[in-house]
């Protein structure tokens, strides 16, 4: 892989070289009638032109060091001094080239001093304007990556505050979850149900270890949350095992798919809490994952009512906030009433985890 200032190197390179062909070629055909040698024209031409890749250099490590923006008398003077050293230069490059290819053949000039007043005259102005275009075409490249710089730091920076919103976001939901469950630990404990108090710590210290094994990460792959959801339901199993029902249904080929980490369980507590622990009854929770097309869909089903569940808490309201930091307008999130229960549907892109 060449580095970016070969290929900018060669570019230019390129472009005087192309220069001095068509200057060739143009010269030429206007001499069609003289038989003259295609190849050593051109090639003189492409010769005498190529000089100017050297020149381009010197004059953008000349800008460098003597800007000419801002302008001043003296920094104008002196790039008009360099242009006129330069093209006098040239000049005589150009003549000695001429006199040691002879692409003229008979017509080729062999004195040095009288074809080289003769080119200087013809060929300054142009000279001038030459030094004038590559000055503008240093400016130019040099704003061009100006804003590339400005727009990737931008872009950094954008990302940078994106990761920071969405680890606020899961510092939310740590606390929250573990809040909820040390109360149901303590409210075992307080009933003498030590042994369900124990296998409730023991699903708490896998949940929290899960957490804290991905806590650089942004993305798991949906078979470590449905693994993760599962002991979830296992410690609320032990709170309400004579009236809670629970149905996973994760297919292989979505278990592969990259989902936020710590997505499902602010949705799997949510049903815990309006759908179970809210009623007497008891009560089913159904996840599934389906893939559909370029998305993936999560839906979490609960029996109960929408009512007691307008006001989205800390965990529905994070997952929806992560989201939209992540995807933006590609994930979607919902809740409704649907089937005689609450339905939470997430859909987010479909990507697969490595």
């Amino acid at each position: 892989m060449l580095s970016r200032t070969t290929r900018i190197g060669l570019s230019v390179a390129g472009f005087w070289a192309l220069f001095g062909a068509i200057s060739g070629l143009q010269i030429q055909i206007s001499m069609l009638a003289h038989h003259h040698s295609w190849l050593a024209l051109i090639g003189y031409q492409t010769l005498v032109w190529s000089v100017w890749t050297g020149y381009t250099a010197a004059i953008s490590g000349l800008l460098r060091g003597i800007p000419l923006r801002p302008a001043s008398p003296v920094r104008v003077a002196l790039h008009c001094i360099v242009a006129l050293a330069f093209a006098t230069l040239h000049t005589a490059l150009w003549v000695g080239a001429e006199l040691w290819l002879k692409p003229y053949d008979f017509m080729n000039p062999t004195a040095f001093m009288p074809r080289y007043r003769k080119v200087t005259i013809g060929v300054l102005p142009l000279e001038l304007v030459l030094y004038g275009l590559v000055v503008l075409a240093h400016y130019t490249r040099e704003s061009a990556e100006r804003e590339r710089d400005r727009e990737r730091r931008a872009a950094q920076l954008e990302t940078s505050l994106a990761e920071a919103r969405l680890h606020a976001l899961r510092l939310q939901i740590q606390p929250h979850f573990l809040f909820n469950t040390l109360n149901a630990i303590s409210s075992l404990v307080r009933c003498g149900q030590s042994a369900e108090a124990i296998g409730m710590i023991a699903g708490l210290s896998d949940l929290l270890r899960y957490s804290l094994d991905r806590a650089d990460g942004s993305r798991v792959p949906l078979e470590d949350e449905a693994g993760m959801v599962e002991r979830y339901f296992d410690i609320q199993r032990l709170r309400f095992a004579d009236r809670l029902q629970v149905e996973l249904d994760f297919p292989p080929e979505t278990r592969r798919a990259a989902v936020p980490v710590l997505l499902l369980q602010p949705l799997a507590e949510n049903t815990i809490q309006h759908g179970i622990a809210s009623r007497r009854a008891p009560g089913r929770v159904t996840m599934r994952a389906r893939r559909a097309g370029d998305e993936l869909r999560i839906e979490i089903f609960n029996t109960g009512r929408l009512h007691g569940q307008r006001r989205e808490g800390i965990g529905l309201r994070s997952t929806r906030s992560r989201l939209r930091q992540m995807y933006g307008d590609r994930a979607r999130f919902e809740l409704l009433e649907e089937d005689g229960g609450v339905m939470a549907r997430a859909v987010i892109p479909w990507s697969e985890a490595p």
